[in-house]
């Protein structure tokens, strides 16, 4: 049984910012968890699939149909609690209307129930290895550095677990803008 979640990724540049964040969370404080996945925002949070002639590319193609690219904003930091720091994202209908649209489609499509949390648009950098003991001073780290920038969220990604880190499995384009 596989374990999958799909997702945004930014661009190269703003991966290699969000992985040089997650980096900087391992060697200051000992979080390295949020380096097994790229940098991204979770739209269908991680499944198991037992089908094993479920199509994921497919799913995932159908699950997109319809939807354009649209700018996605991450501006500064926030945390849950005092376990995860993320790299913030500026919610609007677009993002919120494309993770609606995916969920509902991978629930239509493929069975999967959809999350009973409200979606909260991030890009994780610690979490999970994050020491309670740490977490001031990881906080303090982060929140005082100001980051704003701007993707084109143009394609869907589906992400499959291969024992040890998250890799890339299929990914299919938004449609052009009208």
């Amino acid at each position: 049984m596989k374990l999958y979640f799909v997702a945004l990724l930014p661009d190269e540049t703003i991966r290699s910012e969000v992985t040089a964040f997650k980096q900087t969370a391992l060697e200051r404080f000992g979080s390295g968890h949020a380096l097994k996945s790229p940098p991204h925002i979770t739209l269908v949070p991680p499944f198991r699939m037992e089908d094993p002639a479920w199509n994921g590319a497919e799913t995932l193609q159908q699950a997109v149909s319809g939807l354009v690219p649209f700018p996605v904003t991450l501006r500064n930091f926030d945390h849950f609690g005092q376990r995860v720091i993320f790299v913030d994202v500026v919610m609007d209908e677009a993002l919120a209307g494309c993770q609606r649209q995916v969920a509902d489609g991978f629930a239509r499509l493929a069975g999967i129930a959809p999350d009973s949390r409200p979606f909260h648009a991030h890009m994780t950098v610690a979490f999970k290895d994050l020491q309670r003991s740490v977490f001031r001073d990881a906080w303090q780290h982060f929140s005082g550095i100001p980051y704003e920038r701007t993707f084109q969220a143009d394609a869907v990604t589906l992400l499959r677990h291969d024992g040890s880190r998250w890799i890339i499995e299929a990914g299919t384009p938004l449609g052009s803008p009208a």
